[in-house]
């Protein structure tokens, strides 16, 4: 049972504290009980038929099977209607090119759970770096036993397909390693009282060497710890030749962090503000500023990029280079190195696009030509270090109409762009998107903010507020909301047809790309933080807004779905503004904010939304927490709650209690808790398929008929 005690005397009361014991018989009880419950309201042959049609897209053998080079092969792991479970497999540039490929499989997991009786599900896999011009042979397998965060290790053999016999062996823990050489681990793991901080990860990485057991690994000095009120820290080892070094992080929060590297034994700190996004490349240093930096009489905005060579920084110089400034429409998403080039990958008013900066030539930027408005393209090297390929890059272009479609070009010495990325895979539509069309439109929020949200929906569109529309948002933890081709949400929503005011319509898809996200950079993520929490809210509710004034959808016509924060902005749409919508899909969710930092993972977001037992946190964090904002009498919009048991981030226990106390309320919920497959709810492609076509045939239904 979880700690019940308030932290201070005018903590509201929980009558639900019972269903906080995860596993308890009880309250296992009542999750069969509700399981039940929503399967007889749910389950008919029409709902089958359509779970059925979106297992058949996850299932699909026409998927790209996305790849990631390793030597000289390029590895994937996949999961069918065969292989629920999933194979580790690899296959030859060659092979993967022809379309083709013949794949060795390396591990299958379905056989390794009816070998072992287990419920294996795959959590992926740390390869040690052989010597330049050598083949990789090892590697560090991550199992799942429930699809949580916590998992066991155990090394493989690359050249055999089989595990190390009496070889590295880590049990379930939210373990974090890297290796070192191969027979030795830096290792962070549960070892025992102080080996984990109060938000579950591990606070100090110890030095495991071939043959030495978890008790002999726990009996030794830390070689770098944390404070316990730190959300984790650890060691990496980069063994990039030349530049081999071992790089400590003190993960104080979410946002900030401290790295340290290892100089003449002794740990030097990178001395730069904590709220810094710290990047080491070869001789490089790159720092992104989250907040407004000053240093060496020069201010840098957030946001920016900026580079300086590591020894001439360790020495005391401070004259970075700033290497890319985003405009107020823009942002920096991430970066990757070729051999040669610097890839960014950014956001223009929420559309991608990409420069390549060659450090050889001052910094020069160009942009690379391949990307579409109103779709996200995604740009990185395929092997940096490779002699024959090190410039070769990917390009991974997608859109809400338009399937995922993966290139693969060269960048050059001679202007950095080269020769046209090739074709090399398209994925196929799964349903007929000829008659739909995407629109970017701006809502303004209570504050004056423009906020713009994307709209996917029949180009012949009635404006009279009769369209069934979902309204999707997350707004957290600078997460970005970007077009993404969904051949599951085309089939459950947008080409799906009812009659309603006596006209056959499809349904409308929209996504809001509110602040607490990362659209518009780290500006547009603080702006939401903690006591001003509300403007995420606020934001999301002016969209809604903004689809009725448009004549797209009335409140009755529209519903809107979020997972884990995304559960809580959904969570505070039901209680702050049930006259907004007319149904509401609510995935592992957070929602009792008082409680929230005692339940799993929830002390790692006290950054995000604030410390709950500081009473003048409380104050704030209360008026966001949906638990505690539900009220008698009020007219409260559908809502479906789901969750998974073997959630050990967020946890299944804030949804159990929001849905017992609207039970309680007399306020109509349906529930259902998966019982694996972790912060996800799903640990294959079947129950993936269950919980995305259950979650919108409910809104589906309550939008349409309102039932």
């Amino acid at each position: 049972m979880t700690d019940t005690a308030p932290a201070f005397a005018d903590a509201p009361a929980d009558e639900n504290l019972w269903l906080e014991d995860i596993h308890g018989n009880d309250a296992m009880a009542w999750v069969r009980e509700h399981n039940a419950r929503t399967d007889a309201a749910l389950v008919n042959p029409a709902y089958t038929a359509l779970e059925a049609s979106v297992l058949q897209v996850l299932d699909s053998r026409d998927r790209i099977p996305m790849v990631a080079k390793r030597g000289d092969w390029y590895y994937n792991f996949w999961r069918d209607e065969a292989n629920p479970r999933g194979l580790w497999r690899r296959t030859t540039w060659e092979d993967y090119f022809c379309g083709t490929p013949v794949w060795q499989v390396l591990l299958d997991v379905d056989a390794l759970c009816r070998d072992e009786g287990a419920d294996w599900l795959w959590a992926g896999a740390v390869f040690l770096r052989p010597a330049p011009g050598a083949e990789y042979t090892l590697a560090m397998v991550a199992l799942s036993p429930d699809g949580g965060d916590a998992v066991a290790y155990r090394e493989f053999d690359l050249a055999t397909f089989t595990f190390v016999a009496g070889g590295f062996e880590l049990p379930t823990a939210k373990t974090r390693l890297s290796w070192l050489d191969a027979h030795t681990l830096y290792v962070g793991t549960d070892t025992g009282a102080g080996s984990m901080t109060g938000s579950s990860y591990p606070a100090a990485a110890r030095v495991l060497r071939r043959g030495e057991t978890l008790e002999e690994l726990a009996a030794k000095e830390p070689l770098f710890s944390v404070p316990l009120d730190h959300l984790s820290g650890g060691v990496s080892h980069s063994s990039t030749p030349g530049y081999e070094r071992d790089v400590a992080y003190d993960v104080v929060d979410f946002f900030n962090s401290r790295s340290y590297l290892r100089v003449g034994g002794e740990w030097v700190h990178i001395a730069v503000p904590d709220d810094m996004n710290v990047s080491l490349h070869r001789q490089w240093l790159l720092l992104r500023p989250r907040t407004e930096w000053t240093v060496a009489g020069a201010v840098y905005a957030a946001g920016t990029l900026l580079a300086i060579e590591l020894d001439a920084f360790l020495a005391g110089s401070r004259e970075v280079r700033t290497i890319f400034a985003p405009s107020p429409s823009q942002s920096l998403q991430t970066w990757s190195w070729s051999k040669d080039f610097l890839l960014l990958n950014l956001l223009e008013d929420v559309s991608s696009t990409i420069l390549v900066l060659d450090p050889a030539r001052n910094w020069a930027a160009q942009e690379l030509d391949a990307c579409p408005p109103l779709h996200s393209v995604d740009a990185y090297a395929v092997d940096e270090e490779d002699p024959e390929v090190g410039n070769d890059y990917w390009l991974v272009a997608t859109g809400f109409l338009t399937p995922t479609t993966v290139y693969r070009g060269t960048l050059s010495l001679h202007g950095g762009n080269g020769e046209p990325a090739a074709l090399v895979r398209e994925a196929p539509s799964f349903f007929n998107d000829s008659g739909y069309a995407v629109e970017q439109h701006f809502a303004t929020s209570l504050d004056g903010t423009r906020v713009p949200y994307f709209q996917v929906g029949p180009k012949d569109l009635v404006h009279d507020g009769g369209n069934p529309t979902l309204l999707s948002g997350y707004g957290g933890f600078e997460v970005s909301r970007t077009p993404a081709y969904s051949g599951s949400v085309g089939r459950t929503w947008l080409e799906r047809r009812s009659m309603v005011d006596g006209l056959e319509r499809g349904g409308v898809y929209v996504v809001a790309n509110i602040r607490g996200g990362g659209e518009y950079g780290p500006g547009w993520h603080t702006a939401a933080l903690r006591e001003n929490r509300h403007r995420a809210y606020e934001d999301f509710a002016a969209v809604a807004r903004d689809i009725a004034a448009r004549g797209v959808a009335s409140p009755s016509r529209l519903g809107c779905v979020g997972g884990s924060n995304g559960g809580l902005l959904v969570g505070n749409m039901l209680t702050l503004y049930p006259e907004l919508f007319g149904a509401i899909s609510c995935g592992v969710p957070l929602l009792d904010m008082r409680r929230y930092t005692k339940l799993s993972a929830g002390a790692s977001w006290i950054a995000e939304y604030g410390d709950p037992d500081v009473p003048e946190q409380w104050e704030f964090i209360k008026t966001f927490s949906p638990y505690h904002q539900l009220r008698a009498g009020v007219k409260y919009p559908a809502a479906f709650i789901w969750t998974a048991t073997s959630d050990d981030r967020v946890g299944p226990v804030q949804a159990r209690k929001m849905a017992a106390r609207m039970e309680s309320m007399g306020i109509p919920v349906w529930f259902h808790e998966a019982l694996e497959g972790g912060h996800a709810g799903a640990g294959n492609n079947a129950q993936a398929a269950r919980l995305h076509t259950a979650s919108h045939e409910f809104l589906w239904r309550v939008l349409t008929t309102g039932v």
